[in-house]
């Protein structure tokens, strides 16, 4: 890694939303649902490190303790929602608030159940930006998904209009001629552990 790209990644936060409580899985919290052994939340900070994000804060809510003793979560921030279960937006809400006053120029929000993304497509939209302007996207044969990357210029107005289980889509929707794509579809799948049926991506 040069020292351009280190100091990059300590500018940009990845912000990892690890709170659902999977309720169409049976009430089974996603972050503790197993992958390649290890809880998936473990799996998805490695992603963010990996990626090239030194510091990253994690959003917990469902079985908050459990995820803290069962996962290796050592150096992250840990951030607890109690209100999530009202949906995504609080988390998104929550996580951004952890920020103010750390220095972050930006946020790599990436969720716990989309083991499909690795380090590659994350590392891709990392590059793409950076600055507290910034305004990125993944998408996945031109459909736009995670990882975003909001600078922190944005961060008021994403929190203002993140609610129920859509998170940053209404500003981003709103500001979609600032945002920078960045094309992941050959090097990452954006499935969703969200049903019994996806269990199967897991291993």
């Amino acid at each position: 890694m040069t020292d351009e790209e280190a100091r990059g990644g300590d500018q940009v936060v990845g912000l990892l939303l690890a709170a659902g409580g999977g309720r169409r899985l049976g009430g089974r919290p996603k972050a503790l649902l197993a992958h390649r052994g290890r809880p998936l939340v473990e799996h998805a900070v490695g992603v963010l490190r990996a990626a090239g994000c030194a510091r990253v804060h994690v959003v917990l809510g469902a079985a908050a303790d459990a995820v803290q003793e069962r996962a290796r979560l050592a150096g992250c921030v840990i951030v607890r929602n109690p209100e999530w279960e009202s949906g995504m937006g609080t988390s998104l809400r929550a996580g951004l608030g952890s920020l103010a006053g750390t220095g972050a120029r930006a946020a790599l929000v990436c969720l716990v159940d989309q083991p499909g993304i690795g380090p590659e497509a994350v590392a891709r939209v990392l590059a793409a930006g950076g600055d507290a302007s910034s305004l990125v996207s993944a998408v996945y044969d031109g459909v736009r998904g995670h990882p975003v990357l909001l600078g922190a210029d944005h961060w008021a107005g994403v929190a203002a209009t993140a609610t129920g289980d859509r998170g940053a889509r209404a500003y981003l929707k709103e500001h979609a001629e600032a945002i920078t794509l960045v094309e992941c579809g050959d090097v990452a799948r954006p499935f969703d552990i969200d049903t019994p049926d996806d269990l199967v991506h897991l291993e």
